[in-house]
């Protein structure tokens, strides 16, 4: 092998050489031979007939690392670069070579030309359309999967100039719009409220489906992969409600709630200007009382499966769900707690008589209120300036179907626990496990 070939060729001949000894030697049929090189039956047998003419080179493709005999002349690439570098500098590669072919009599394609450019690096690679995709079937049953999505419009068009968002909850299965509001930006708050009207009005889902919106992920770079481990304060709710997130890729991934927003667009605008409605909660209540059940009736479609895969969120703490929670806060010596610029004066408890020094959770509710949580008992409730509301929250609810393992020895029996509820799919669920129960107060 005098002549010096690339090192992946040579790879490649002993990768073969290999394969034509085994089927020499009996250990594989020359039709196997040929499916594991990929050639066909005719290459094999002049692969094989090349081997014991001349060996191991005889494998080797002897066009590797000679010029190609079409390849350009260097004066003519110099040229292209050169025109274009001086003369066509704002012109798009297609147009540059229009004016190669017409006023220089250059014959190269457009695709060479192109490629040259990219190589100089005077044009920018395009990202492409690509791989090809398939239309994904909608779930089987209503409340498998929902899509949730914000869009920005001039929704109110007799107030020109002014951009709302409407937050749109869409069922997958069924096509049925269970939720739409306008609210001024897509925020935590304004996300977790609509997601709870849901939730009250129809169950807890079994999927979510989102785009990478900073209120729904925490993303490494951007828009680019999604942290699951990182939770974001909507994420969290979703996971203490057992609410799977999937995050769209891409907008055509989120091709039928994109779908929906221009339906919306094309409908709502025109229908809320007819009606001369100009304020967003105007709006909203004509949403939730005429718009969104004429586009149930008109759109909605059957399930492929009869039945639902909401749960309902038996013994859940919606209010302290769907809220933002700041957690981990130190109570100052004089018993108040700062969050947001506020300051929480925690009032005397029968729990302790001081709370100074101790790690408490602060909770703001949608509402705008804020509760303090110590071990899982609310000790304050305050409005939205701080002031105290009289007294702490009420108590999370105890279960009265469940008796603790203290209870269950002073009782001289062991402790009893209800059935375990069913899903919809017949598998049990174990709700005494679920983190989005309450926790009982301490005796």
């Amino acid at each position: 092998m005098e002549r010096k070939y690339p090192e992946s060729a040579v790879r490649r001949a002993m990768t073969v050489q290999e394969v034509i000894l085994k089927a020499v030697g009996g250990e594989l049929k020359w039709i196997e031979a040929a499916d594991i090189l990929g050639v066909t039956p005719r290459t094999i047998r002049r692969m094989h007939a090349s081997y014991k003419a001349h060996g191991l080179p005889g494998l080797i493709d002897r066009r590797r690392g000679s010029p190609s005999p079409r390849r350009a002349a260097f004066a003519d690439v110099e040229q292209v670069l050169r025109l274009y570098r001086e003369k066509y500098r704002d012109f798009n590669v297609k147009h540059f070579h229009e004016k190669l072919v017409e006023k220089h009599g250059l014959s190269y394609g457009y695709t060479w030309v192109k490629l040259v450019l990219q190589k100089a690096g005077m044009v920018k690679r395009s990202k492409g359309r690509g791989g090809h995709r398939q239309r994904r079937e909608r779930r089987a049953l209503f409340g498998q999967m929902l899509h949730l999505d914000g869009s920005e419009h001039e929704w109110l068009s007799l107030r020109p100039g002014e951009r709302q968002e409407l937050l749109l909850v869409v069922d997958d299965a069924t096509g049925r719009n269970l939720a739409g509001r306008l609210v001024e930006a897509e925020t935590t708050k304004s996300c977790l409220g609509i997601m709870r009207d849901v939730v009250e009005a129809y169950g807890i889902p079994a999927q979510l489906y989102t785009d990478r919106n900073s209120v729904y992920w925490v993303t490494e770079k951007g828009r680019g992969r999604v942290d699951k481990e990182n939770l974001t304060q909507f994420g969290r709710a979703m996971e203490q409600l057992g609410v799977e997130m999937i995050a769209a890729c891409s907008p055509q991934a989120r091709g039928r709630s994109e779908r929906w927003n221009a339906t919306w667009q094309n409908r709502l605008v025109n229908e809320l200007r007819a009606e001369g409605i100009e304020t967003v909660e105007a709006a909203n209540r004509y949403i939730g009382d005429v718009f969104l059940p004429e586009m149930n009736r008109r759109f909605a479609v059957e399930a492929k499966a009869s039945g639902s895969a909401f749960v309902r969120a038996r013994g859940a703490d919606l209010e302290r769900i769907f809220s933002v929670h700041h957690e981990s806060r130190t109570v100052a010596n004089d018993n108040t707690v700062r969050v947001k610029g506020r300051v929480l004066q925690i009032e005397p408890s029968r729990f302790r008589e001081t709370f100074a020094r101790c790690t408490v959770d602060v909770l703001e509710h949608l509402d705008g209120t804020y509760s303090i949580i110590w071990k899982g008992r609310a000790i304050g409730r305050y409005d939205a300036d701080g002031q105290t509301l009289g007294g702490a929250a009420p108590k999370p609810p105890k279960f009265s179907a469940v008796t603790t393992r203290e209870e269950g020895k002073r009782k001289g029996g062991k402790p009893e626990s209800p059935p375990l509820p069913r899903s919809p799919a017949g598998a049990r669920v174990d709700l005494h496990r679920s983190p989005i129960l309450p926790q009982a107060p301490e005796a």
